[in-house]
């Protein structure tokens, strides 16, 4: 059974920062990537960052220069560190793995991430 936590959510101020960390466990093995996806009230899931074994990175345009993926595949983690932060990004923020022997992606539950003065 593959297991996806995510942590790190809460609320934060206009401008600040918070750093969101995935952690799967279980029978998943050969990570070819882990990305992180949103959703805000009222909107569909939209995909923020991805992360590729080999490195490569992609972004939601609304995020680019404030948000950084990481992944380690050995330790089958990623992190999204989110600056400066906008209202705009409040959210529950999905962490998605994707492996190659697995015909569909690994999801957890969410972390709420909250940007209010």
């Amino acid at each position: 059974q593959v297991r996806i936590v995510e942590s790190g959510g809460g609320l934060a101020q206009p401008g600040g920062s918070l750093r969101l960390s995935c952690v799967a466990s279980g029978s998943v093995f050969s990570i070819t990537n882990m990305a992180w996806h949103r959703r805000a009230p009222g909107k569909s899931r939209e995909l923020v960052a991805l992360v590729t074994e080999s490195g490569t990175t992609e972004y939601l345009d609304s995020v680019k220069g404030r948000f950084t993926i990481s992944m380690d595949a050995d330790k089958k983690t990623a992190a999204l560190q989110m600056n400066s932060l906008k209202p705009e990004d409040t959210a529950l923020y999905f962490c998605s793995v994707r492996a190659s022997d697995a015909l569909s992606p690994y999801w957890g539950q969410g972390t709420q991430v909250t940007v209010s003065s």
